[in-house]
């Protein structure tokens, strides 16, 4: 029987889905389902994973995908994975799940103060060689395990992220890849391998570390038991795959050095890719391996952009919200339509979310709006709604400054992919604001279709990512800078960040709440 398909499992923050794609990158159908993850009571900030039940609903979107599509599971080439980053399983000597937590896991606060008091200069050191700092890595995850549940702590075995996790299940074989691999901060990024003597200086165990195989490579086939749980056929190859934000990028074809992409969603990412996996020294911006061998990325984050949106939609647009159920429109496609009737720069007004990313100290002002007249004619929820689109194209300008410096590149264009892009306004601001050309995917949620491509690489039918993303990834629409809005918007940027850091430095007299602050900062 011809092998006329491949499959992604994606593991996001909210749901879990399995996406069926042809050999030409087109999405046959997708079978999605919602999870969420519990905060134990008694640790507050802690996200804990349910492997048992997400497991049975992974299962259940392989499944509903086959059936809904009545492809044979024997006409699948190849399964690969991918996953929201940073959530970590813990397994025994038997490989049984023992502990896991979401990327959102919050809840090792003072093992982050442990580590600064223990060595004040080691998290710079484990930044320059991992890429990461204790913001986002497992380091004080696993060194609360150890502290507050030492008896499991003991037991564990091999730890692993959540894309290995799922190709555990299929298989029963465990191996980590790099691009995932990396954002634990354990790991040498010159050689896209783990370096236990990190995790050595942090006191923790050096004995965890299973295999690193490489993003598009076969690490198994599907063994009996999956084959009954999930409805595939015994023997499909599976192959390794990789984080979201590095597989979204091979999903838009950014898979050379030198490219870019910034993917817009309740989180914002600018990736840039490099040839080698230098660090920053003023450890401000986060360094990736990317799922391409011999491919690293940059990557500054903004943080709740989609968020702001979806808050300033419920709390401000009731009107737009119910013109859109009569329309038939989307109520951000009303607001839009509104919104670019406002003038560049909002006359004056600036608002404040997210701020430019500073990996090493990471915290967001509290949220604000400033410098508008109680002019309504000028200042109405309109103006607001653009002051948000502009601050986070604010940010994301600063995300490419950082990234230059650190690296002297500045790309010669933006592939712009998620949800914001959907919005022909936000992408145009974004031009406008960065002086660069915009490109928008047709498929705009990128990153199951990167993982199919890696699927497709480890079985040979695609030569490599390159190859597949020439041939598969489509362009929807190219946008231009308005030469006259990028001025304006420049001459806006340096007064923004200044307005910046006066609220930064309100929160830390404690006269305001910061919108977020890293582990450990006080």
């Amino acid at each position: 029987m011809a092998r006329n398909y491949l499959m992604a499992v994606d593991a996001g923050t909210g749901s879990v889905r399995a996406v069926l794609f042809d050999l030409d990158g087109n999405q046959v159908d997708v079978v999605q389902q919602e999870w969420d993850h519990k905060e134990d009571p008694k640790y507050p900030g802690s996200m804990d994973f349910d492997w048992v039940t997400n497991w049975e609903l992974a299962c259940g979107c392989i499944r509903g995908v086959l059936e809904k599509t009545g492809v044979d599971p024997a006409e699948l080439a190849a399964i690969s994975t991918t996953c929201m980053r940073e959530g970590i399983v813990l397994y025994n000597a038997e490989g049984q799940e023992i502990w896991a937590c979401a990327n959102v896991d919050a809840r090792s606060e003072d093992e982050v103060v442990e580590l600064i008091q223990r060595n004040p200069k080691m998290e710079k050191e484990i930044y320059l060689e991992s890429g990461q700092t204790y913001a986002l890595s497992a380091l004080p995850r696993l060194l609360w395990l150890k502290n507050k549940m030492p008896e499991l702590y003991e037991k564990t075995a091999a730890v692993g992220m959540f894309n290995d996790w799922l190709i555990h299940k299929l298989t029963g074989i465990l191996a980590v890849e790099p691009s995932n691999g990396s954002t634990t901060g354990i790991f040498n990024l010159h050689k896209r391998d783990w370096d236990p003597s990190i995790a050595e200086k942090c006191g923790l165990r050096t004995d965890i570390f299973p295999a690193v195989t490489e993003c598009g490579k076969v690490v198994g086939s599907v063994n009996e038991a999956a084959a009954k749980q999930t409805g595939l056929a015994v023997g499909t190859p599976v192959v390794s795959g990789g984080g979201d934000a590095q597989l979204g990028c091979i999903g838009v074809g950014v898979v050379n050095p030198g490219q870019a992409a910034v993917f817009g969603g309740s989180f914002w990412q600018y990736e840039c890719n490099t040839a080698n996996g230098k660090t920053d020294p003023d450890c401000r911006v986060r360094v990736n391996c990317h799922a391409i061998p011999g491919v690293w990325q940059y990557e500054a984050l903004a943080f709740k952009p989609g968020l702001v949106m979806r808050w300033f939609r419920d709390g401000f647009c009731e009107l737009e919200k119910q013109q859109g159920e009569k329309l038939g429109k989307d109520p951000y496609y009303l607001m839009d339509q509104k919104a670019a009737q406002i003038p560049a720069g909002c006359y004056g007004m600036m608002c404040t979310f997210s701020d430019v990313m500073n990996f090493i100290r990471w915290q967001h002002a509290a949220p604000t709006f400033t410098n508008f007249d109680l002019d309504p004619q000028k200042f109405n929820r309109y103006t607001f709604y653009r002051a948000i689109l502009e601050n986070t194209a604010m940010v994301t300008k600063g995300h490419l400054d950082l990234v230059q410096e650190a690296t002297q590149n500045m790309p010669k264009e933006i592939v712009f992919a998620g949800g914001a892009s959907k919005s022909p306004l936000w992408c145009q601001i974004l031009s406008d604001v960065l002086g660069l050309p915009v490109k928008v995917p047709v498929v705009k949620e990128a990153t199951a279709l990167g993982a199919a491509i890696l699927a497709g690489v480890g079985v040979g039918i695609y030569s490599d990512a390159t190859e597949a993303a020439a041939k598969l990834v489509k362009w929807d629409k190219e946008y231009q800078p308005n030469e006259e809005n990028h001025v304006i918007y420049m001459q806006m940027y340096g007064v923004w960040r200044k307005l910046y850091e006066a609220q930064l430095a309100l929160c830390h007299e404690k006269l305001t709440k910061p919108m977020w602050s890293a582990p450990g900062l006080q």
